[in-house]
């Protein structure tokens, strides 16, 4: 294999006035010489001592982001990185590996796509994805899924957000109680009534939506996400669809 010389120049950039033998010795020998022997070691293999040293000792800030983009770059993907990180785990301690995979779901997103995407996120959760919501898909922008976890006593749903994707504005009328309550469980979503700000959903979010109220709820852009519904039982309840929640109105929330 041909010796890879690499050019690091963040320690200069960084530390080259407050600290230049520091700046030299990260970007000229940790960099430029011991990185570059990768004729004795690749640089794939050295990004995976380099992420399990870190991963190891702790150090889960940006020095450990960089690295994984570094092992990202060399060949490590998304299945192995996740297959390393599980492995240090019963070796480095359990709280260590949480802290990596955050980092690293971040580094490999967008290596997660398609159905590839929608299997990872089954992952997360205990409860079933379920079926394409077909039959309210012309109230909903962008796919949906839903899966009955009880029809007996209190009957609720599971619903599926893919990112993007959200319900139109829509009202739970009722003459006497009504309403619904909407409980995040996986992912990152909203929730916005009309006049009010949206309100962000992450699981354990609890959502109490009143009879009679103009709302909407969905994903987040970045995020696929699912909550349970719960109607809660009244008189004379009628789910009433609205318009589609604008590009607009959406592109405003982060």
């Amino acid at each position: 294999m041909a010796q890879q010389k690499i050019v690091q120049t963040a320690g200069r950039q960084q530390l080259g006035e407050f600290a230049p033998e520091f700046a030299h010795l990260n970007d000229d020998i940790l960099f430029g010489e011991v990185w570059s022997r990768n004729d004795l070691l690749s640089l794939r293999d050295r990004s995976l001592v380099t992420v399990t040293s870190l991963i190891s000792q702790g150090l889960t800030d940006s020095s450990l982001t960089f690295h994984l983009q570094e092992a990202k770059k060399n060949g490590i993907t998304r299945t192995e990185i996740s297959e390393i990180i599980t492995h240090i785990a019963f070796y480095a301690g359990w709280p260590k590996a949480w802290a990596a995979f955050r980092l690293a779901k971040e580094v490999w997103n967008d290596d997660i796509k398609g159905e590839d995407a929608k299997a990872a996120f089954q992952r997360e959760m205990i409860f079933p994805i379920g079926e394409p919501n077909t039959a309210f898909a012309k109230y909903f922008i962008g796919n949906s899924y839903l899966a009955p976890i009880s029809t007996g006593q209190i009957p609720f749903f599971n619903v599926t957000f893919e990112p993007g994707c959200r319900n139109n504005w829509h009202v739970h009328k009722a003459s006497k109680g009504g309403g619904q309550m909407l409980v995040g469980i996986a992912g990152r979503g909203w929730y916005q009534e009309e006049g009010k700000s949206a309100v962000e959903i992450l699981p354990g979010t609890v959502i109490h939506i009143p009879a009679n109220v103009k709302h909407w709820h969905g994903a987040a852009a970045d995020s696929w996400f699912s909550h349970l519904a719960f109607e809660v039982e009244g008189e004379n309840t009628e789910n009433v669809w609205l318009e589609p929640v604008t590009e607009e109105e959406y592109a405003k929330l982060k």
